[in-house]
């Protein structure tokens, strides 16, 4: 996504708007382990402050569709992401190759940066009641619960220091 700054640059405009629909590859996606992402949408700000240093303001909200945990079914996952800061600390941040900004700047690895960084760790799907929680020799153990499954070899150590 790249963004002409030469108006920005010259004094001519106060600050570039950005108004996109973002489109990812599939190749990135599928490193990243996201099914798809759908109506992405960027909205905000570059400007210039008075040091000459160019500050983006962006908001980024869409919804990315994730496997399930548990059943691996494609689970919506809503997103919004505000970003506020000087270009050059951005770009370091993401490794890019920092260098003076020139006429133009492709704000999409900043924009991907922050979307890797908000996918959960987890994801259930909403419909997962109906699979089966338990079986021959297993049991799907809930983060709620806190079963105590103590080794009655250890239990017998418990005593010991007392």
């Amino acid at each position: 996504m790249f963004i002409d700054l030469i108006k920005l640059k010259n004094g001519i405009e106060d600050k570039v708007i950005i108004n996109e629909n973002l489109q990812v590859s599939e190749d990135l996606l599928k490193k990243a382990k996201i099914i798809s992402l759908d109506n992405v949408k960027v909205e905000g700000e570059i400007t210039r402050n008075s040091n000459y240093d160019f500050y983006v303001s962006l908001d980024i909200y869409g919804t990315m569709i994730l496997p399930c945990s548990i059943s691996l079914k494609p689970t919506n996952y809503d997103f919004s992401i505000k970003i506020d800061e000087n270009l050059l600390t951005l770009l370091e941040e993401i490794d890019e190759n920092v260098k003076k900004v020139e006429n133009t700047i492709d704000i999409f690895p900043i924009i991907w940066e922050n979307i890797l960084m908000e996918i959960p760790m987890r994801v259930v799907n909403s419909d997962i009641s109906s699979i089966k929680k338990e079986g021959k020799g297993w049991k799907l153990i809930e983060e709620d619960e806190e079963e105590e499954n103590i080794n009655p070899e250890f239990a017998k150590l418990k005593d010991l220091f007392k």
